[in-house]
């Protein structure tokens, strides 16, 4: 019987039974990990956003890349050059050494 007298006068009982507080309380706790909407599933999908921005903007970068190498190979000779450096093309009666070196 002491016990629950010693809780039933202690502040942090009397301001939780305060029916304000306690629903507010629920309240929060609800809209923080319970909802459908919850704050940790709305930081959960911001941080996949940054993830999708970031390769979007490499994706891009890449892009650009790619489009200076498409017209720089307009030229025959660059065209050449990359074949040859590239993908190992040869002329005909032509023989290619190639030599790689270990770190």
């Amino acid at each position: 019987m002491k016990f629950i007298e010693i809780i039933k006068n202690s502040k942090f009982f009397k301001f939780f039974s305060n029916i304000y507080i306690l629903i507010t309380t629920i309240f929060l706790i609800w809209i923080i990990f319970i909802d459908s909407n919850s704050l940790t599933v709305n930081m959960k999908l911001k941080s996949q956003i940054n993830e999708l921005e970031n390769k979007i903007k490499n994706l891009q970068n890449e892009i650009n890349q790619d489009q200076k190498l498409i017209s720089n190979l307009k030229n025959l000779d660059s065209l050449e050059k990359y074949g040859r450096e590239k993908h190992f093309m040869k002329k005909q009666n032509e023989e290619i050494y190639i030599i790689e070196i270990e770190d």
